[in-house]
């Protein structure tokens, strides 16, 4: 009875090892590359930026398919609007309401997912936007305004105020979700280099690997194409050679 409890004792202690390195396993697994919800939110965001709607309708698609909701893509697309301008946020949420329409046609029921929740009345926009800015900036505090900042307090404010709090506040993406967007709409766009180098390193501060920050250059890279991808790769060196020091 004795040796039966003990060997009963041993096969457990085995499978919480075998469970524990499997969960390590997955966990590094998990570090190094992006998911394929997140993979998905590249070419979404990209293309939406650069307003070339046969792309964009086939990335929609592929974001379906690799399982975002539609709040999810229609939070992308509202974002969007932020870096890209109103227009191209407008458009891209047009050509989504129009391939769902045709995918109900074809009686395909799409997974609509959860409402952002209300941002409370009472938040203070500035203190929060400040915090969020701070925070993805890699800072512990807030820090003195800039000379831009000096130089024009309204932009600053919208900033702080609508996308830092009213637009991030949403909970219908986390932070991750939302700089993937950021980063890979700069990308395909052209004189953002500054905002850009910003956004990789924001990015990172979410909890994005550099495993991760390189696999989004290769999603970058294979669902956007190379062309449309020169400086993105350069500013990540700078910016992971920067945080290594």
């Amino acid at each position: 009875m004795t040796n039966t409890k003990s060997m009963l004792g041993v096969a457990a202690l085995a499978l919480l090892l075998g469970v524990g390195m499997f969960s390590r396993a997955q966990a590094m697994n998990d570090a190094l590359s992006l998911s394929a919800k997140q993979k998905s939110i590249i070419p979404i965001a990209a293309f939406t930026a650069s307003e070339e709607v046969d792309s964009l309708n086939a990335a929609l698609v592929g974001g379906l398919e690799a399982g975002l909701t539609v709040n999810e893509i229609k939070e992308i697309l509202v974002q969007m609007y932020a870096y890209a301008g109103f227009p191209r946020s407008l458009n891209g949420i047009l050509t989504f309401m129009s391939l769902l329409e045709k995918r109900k046609a074809k009686g395909i029921d799409e997974k609509v997912g959860k409402d952002a929740c209300q941002v409370p009345a009472d938040l203070n926009k500035d203190e929060y936007g400040a915090k969020v800015r701070a925070s993805l900036a890699g800072l512990d505090r807030i820090p003195p305004p800039g000379a831009w900042q000096e130089f024009s307090p309204v932009i600053d404010t919208f900033l702080k105020e609508h996308l830092f709090a009213d637009i991030f506040a949403r909970d219908t993406l986390d932070f991750q979700s939302r700089e993937l967007a950021t980063v890979a709409a700069l990308a395909n766009m052209s004189e953002t280099e500054g905002q850009l180098r910003f956004h990789l390193g924001a990015a990172m501060n979410t909890g994005l690997t550099e495993a991760q920050m390189k696999d989004f250059i290769s999603v970058l890279k294979s669902e956007v194409g190379d062309h449309k991808a020169e400086s993105a790769p350069k500013l990540l060196a700078d910016v992971l050679n920067a945080r290594s020091k």
